[in-house]
């Protein structure tokens, strides 16, 4: 029966070579294709049941082995909403199952995918180039948090951001050790302007007052209701005493104030500065603007956040104040514009007022049986028994503007191609001269 075997060997030798084939062309196929993971083949030897030292050759059985571990090539993409995966991760996608009137509908079975080609579409989805949908976890965009722990589909057409009023003031600026305005002088002034937290300048001064301060720059602060408000500032020095010079801050609190009515209001803090140039009061890095308003409009307490080292007293050529920074945090409300992937994981939304905030948070998923996925078409997977259930604390790295390209080889993959082909036609071999053989013997035969 040893001619026969050799038959059986050499057709299941010319499937196996054939099914390597397949996996090759598959693979060559789509070396082009994004986020692709290759298949290689691995053969067994099968082995007849004998008594030991009769064993024969049985023939050989091949199977399918996934890459879906080796990582792709990462390239660079104009797509602000293009994602790749460094490292360790699978994107967690849905497919609709069907539609209601032009939104998809979704079963809740979740799939898996390394192609990060995602492009909003007309309903506000993050859809790949293979139809499959974007999970992952809501951030709102008002608070920062997330609004539920469970991946879900994300939909982004309906986002706004509501205003937000004015908590903080950013500045930093240098104070001249020589002002060209000279020091503020009280008698000048119907009341004492220098009151620690009540000192205010009326409209009548305000001419006065202007000659004897320097300006301290201005910033656009939002109230509750996002409407501007613009912020004048002026520093006034009140003392120079044994070389420690001593400014006030005031703001503008009504720009139209006429005779008796405020025009400017103190800040009620006194800042001294060494001969070094360096602040030495007060001692905190921020004050409190108590219940900040300005013409009618209030926008409440705000810090006014100057750091360890934001205020200093150098020399100015100019006798001015050089205002280095000047920031605030609030904003008017606005409606999305457009969306793109930052180095944390997070869809962001670019509003029409100017504010960039987090809309989500992209869930990655992992695997212990990684190899062991299901492949779907569109260079998805499912989870099998074999792979178990997914865990959610992949440790990959999101890249934005980026693709994870195909992890094939095109020179590893002609190599294989040749012996393949070799192969199949060494076993065409093994078949014909079996041929030839039980040839011979039938002409025996007769």
């Amino acid at each position: 029966m040893g001619i026969f075997d050799a038959l059986t060997n050499a057709v299941s030798g010319l499937q196996s070579q054939a099914f390597a084939l397949q996996n090759i062309s598959g693979n060559i196929a789509n070396s082009q294709t994004v986020g692709y993971k290759e298949t290689d083949t691995a053969f067994q030897a099968l082995v007849s049941q004998a008594a030991l030292g009769e064993q024969t050759a049985g023939g050989v059985f091949a199977s399918s082995v996934a890459t879906n571990t080796v990582q792709g090539t990462i390239q660079n993409e104009s797509v602000t909403t293009d994602m790749a995966i460094s490292g360790n991760g699978w994107f967690v996608v849905s497919k609709p199952s069907g539609s209601s009137g032009t939104l998809p509908q979704f079963n809740g079975v979740n799939s898996f995918t390394r192609r990060g080609d995602f492009q909003m579409n007309s309903n506000g989805y993050l859809v790949n180039g293979a139809g499959y949908y974007l999970m992952g976890i809501p951030v709102s965009p008002a608070t920062g948090n997330p609004t539920t722990s469970v991946p879900q589909v994300l939909q982004f057409n309906n986002n706004f951001l509501p205003a937000q009023s004015t908590t903080q003031i950013d500045y930093a600026a240098n104070l001249p050790s020589t002002p060209s305005s000279g020091m503020i002088t009280p008698g000048s002034y119907t009341a004492n302007p220098l009151a620690s937290g009540t000192g205010t300048v009326i409209a009548s001064d305000a001419a006065t007052f202007n000659t004897q301060s320097l300006s301290g720059g201005s910033v656009t602060v939002y109230d509750s209701l996002g409407n501007p408000v613009n912020v004048q500032l002026r520093w006034a020095e009140t003392s120079s005493a044994g070389g420690n010079n001593t400014w006030q801050l005031f703001y503008q609190s009504n720009s139209a104030a006429s005779g008796a009515q405020v025009e400017w209001q103190n800040t009620g803090t006194s800042f001294t500065f060494n001969t070094s140039g360096q602040r030495t009061a007060p001692a905190g890095a921020s004050i409190t603007l108590a219940n900040l308003a300005v013409n009618g409009d209030t926008v409440g307490n705000v810090t006014f956040n100057y750091g360890i080292s934001g205020l200093t007293q150098f020399a100015a050529p100019s006798g001015n104040a050089q205002v280095n920074n000047v920031t605030q945090n609030g904003f008017t409300a606005g409606s999305l514009q457009s969306l793109s992937v930052d180095t944390q994981g997070q869809v962001v939304g670019a509003f029409s007022n100017g504010q960039t905030v987090p809309l989500a948070d992209i869930t990655l998923a992992q695997f212990n049986g990684t190899d062991s996925l299901q492949p779907l078409d569109g260079e998805a997977y499912a989870a099998t028994p074999e792979s178990g259930n997914p865990s959610y604390t992949a440790t990959g790295n999101i890249v934005g503007s980026s693709l994870e390209a195909s992890n094939v080889d095109i020179a590893t993959q002609f190599s294989k191609l040749i012996v393949a082909q070799q192969a199949y036609s060494a076993n065409a071999r093994v078949m014909t001269t079996a041929n030839q053989m039980i040839q011979s013997l039938l002409t025996v035969i007769q």
